[in-house]
């Protein structure tokens, strides 16, 4: 059973195992989420590639724009992979994926670039996708109707979590594949599993889910710093 983190760095090394895992299981979908405020991705980005270097220069990473595919390339000068922009259809998809390529990383592509993000994956075929804080699903610009049920059927639906980190104010939503979907709670000196799912909590599950967790009248809540607050000195080795 995986055990929660205790620090951002060991978060990160966890997800470059669990995404491994989940390849070499054969899912080509995956998804990696490490949701805390003012988390700065690129260095959480640069170090989750580092546990992908023997891809070398077939791994090509995706950013959402040209803009910030241009900061990437200024900042890691040095990278064996191949950086590019999303495009939105201004760059025809043949030229942005190759026959010799192995792999690809999104890094945090927004429901604004979905429908392009889908055309690239289907471009792709059984190779790895990876994708590292997505946001895919806006019901505003995807859509609540059939168009949108259409989408998160043919391609949202099939994106595995392989790695999933978000404080929830005393407890924390994770899971690391091949684990199952965990909550965990804070306690005065540390933080225990609470309950196991097999699938992700979504609406407001997860809080009628903690809701059942119940204490005696009598007894005092211990005071707690949050996990939030907890994780907030780990934050910095992404700023």
């Amino acid at each position: 059973m995986a055990e929660l983190p205790n620090s951002l760095e060991n978060a990160i090394a966890q997800s470059i195992d669990a995404t491994k895992v989940a390849i070499a299981d054969g899912y080509s979908r995956l998804q990696v989420e490490l949701l805390f405020p003012e988390l700065k991705l690129m260095p959480i980005a640069k170090q989750f590639l580092a546990g992908f270097d023997s891809f070398g220069s077939k791994l090509k990473v995706f950013f959402p724009d040209a803009g910030a595919a241009a900061l990437a390339r200024r900042d890691w000068q040095d990278a064996p992979f191949t950086i590019l922009d999303i495009g939105t259809g201004r760059v025809p998809v043949e030229k942005q994926i190759q026959p010799e390529d192995q792999a690809f990383l999104f890094i945090a592509p927004s429901a604004v670039e979905v429908a392009q993000v889908e055309k690239l994956c289907e471009a792709v075929g059984e190779r790895p996708v990876i994708m590292l804080n997505p946001s895919l699903e806006d019901a505003a610009i995807v859509g609540v109707g059939y168009a949108g049920r259409q989408l998160r059927d043919r391609f949202l639906n099939n994106i595995e979590s392989c790695y999933y980190l978000r404080a929830v104010e005393e407890a924390a939503l994770f899971r690391c594949y091949p684990s199952p979907w965990q909550i965990w709670l804070e306690t005065e000196d540390d933080y225990e599993l609470f309950k196991e799912l097999p699938k992700k909590p979504v609406g407001d599950e997860m809080d009628r889910i903690l809701a059942k967790q119940t204490q005696p009248a009598d007894t005092p809540a211990p005071k707690k710093a949050g996990i939030i607050a907890s994780m907030q000195r780990f934050l910095r080795i992404g700023r």
